[in-house]
C-alpha cells in the first residue's frame, strides 16, 4: 500500500480521536452530576425499597415487604391510588380540550391586542405554583373568597365550601390546574396549528365544508402529533401534582386529595419511613411509565 496514503489516514483518525477527547471532557462535568446526583440517587432509593430505613438507623434489609405491604396491607393505598387516577382522568381531557380551543381562538389574528392575550394567558405557567396556590386558597375561601362572594351576589345561597368540603376539593383543584397550565399547552397547539397549510382551509371551504368539519377533518387529524406529546405531558403531570396539594389543602379534608406523591412525601419526611416511601415511589414510577 502506498505510504502517502497511509499517512492523511493516519492524521485522520488521530484528529477524529482528539476531538472524540474533547467533547468528552466538555460534557464530562453534566455525565458526573447525573450519574452521582441522579441515577446514583435512583440506584440507592431501589436499595432502600428493600430496607426498613427512618433517616436515623441504619437500614435493614426487608427485602419486598415493604412492596407487599402496599398492596396487601396498607389501608390508605388504594385511597390515594384513586384519588391520583381522579385527578388524571378529570384534568387531563379538560386541559386538553381548554388549550385546544385558547389556541384556534388566537390563532389567526396577530394585532398587539391578540399578542397581549397571548402573553396574559402564558403567563400563570410560568408563575411559582406556590405563589398561585396561595391566590387560589383566598379566591376558594368560603366566606370572603371571590367565587363564592359573586356567587352570594347572584342569589345563590347555598354556595360550596371548596378546599373544605370532600365533594368539592378535587374540582378545586382541577380549575387551579387549568387557569394555570391551560395557556402552556396553548402554546404548544398554536405552534402545531401554524405548520397546517392554508392551501388545505381554502380547498375545503370551495367545496363548501363547515366550520365543524374543517376542524374534524383538517385541524384535528393534522394536530395528532402534538395533540399525542400533550397528552403525555399532562398525564405525566397531572401524576406529578405535589405543591397544589401541600399548600391547599395538605391531603385533606379527610384524605379526599391526598395522591400518591403527597402520600409519598408523608411517609418520607413526616413518619420518616423512607424505605416504605421509596417503595411506594418505585410503584408509582412503574405505573407512570406503564401509562404512559
Amino acid at each position: 500500500m502506498n505510504p502517502t496514503v497511509k499517512e492523511p489516514k493516519k492524521r485522520f483518525m488521530t484528529l477524529k480521536r482528539r476531538e472524540a477527547c474533547l467533547g468528552w471532557l466538555f460534557v464530562s462535568p453534566a455525565l458526573i452530576g447525573f450519574s452521582i446526583f441522579t441515577f446514583g440517587s435512583i440506584l440507592y432509593s431501589f436499595y432502600l425499597s428493600m430496607t426498613d430505613y427512618d433517616l436515623v438507623s441504619t437500614p435493614k434489609w426487608v427485602g419486598f415487604d415493604n412492596y407487599i405491604r402496599a398492596f396487601t396491607k396498607d389501608q390508605y393505598f388504594y385511597k390515594y391510588f384513586g384519588n391520583t387516577l381522579n385527578l388524571v382522568v378529570t384534568q387531563v381531557p379538560i386541559v386538553l380540550a381548554l388549550s385546544l380551543l385558547l389556541a384556534i381562538l388566537i390563532n389567526k389574528k396577530t394585532s398587539w391586542v391578540n399578542n397581549i392575550y397571548r402573553v396574559a394567558l402564558f403567563l400563570p405557567s410560568i408563575t411559582s405554583t406556590v405563589a398561585v396556590s396561595m391566590v387560589w386558597l383566598w379566591i376558594f375561601n368560603p366566606d370572603m373568597g371571590l367565587i363564592n362572594n359573586f356567587l352570594m351576589a347572584i342569589g345563590l345561597n347555598d354556595v360550596p365550601m371548596w378546599l373544605g368540603d370532600t365533594a368539592w376539593s378535587k374540582p378545586a383543584l382541577v380549575i387551579m390546574r387549568e387557569w394555570q397550565m391551560g395557556g402552556y399547552y396553548m402554546i404548544m397547539f398554536l405552534a402545531g396549528l401554524q405548520t397546517i397549510p392554508e392551501t388545505l382551509y381554502e380547498a375545503a371551504e370551495l367545496d363548501g365544508a363547515s366550520g365543524i368539519q374543517k376542524f374534524f377533518r383538517i385541524t384535528l387529524p393534522l394536530l395528532s402529533n402534538t395533540t399525542f406529546v400533550v397528552m403525555i405531558l399532562l398525564v405525566i403531570e397531572a401524576f406529578n401534582m405535589f405543591e397544589s396539594i401541600f399548600i391547599m389543602t395538605a391531603g385533606g379534608p379527610l384524605g379526599s386529595t391526598s395522591t400518591m406523591m403527597y402520600y409519598i412525601y408523608e411517609q418520607a419526611f413526616s413518619s420518616y419511613y423512607m424505605g416504605y416511601a421509596s417503595a411506594l415511589a418505585w410503584i408509582f414510577i412503574a405505573l407512570i411509565m406503564v401509562v404512559s
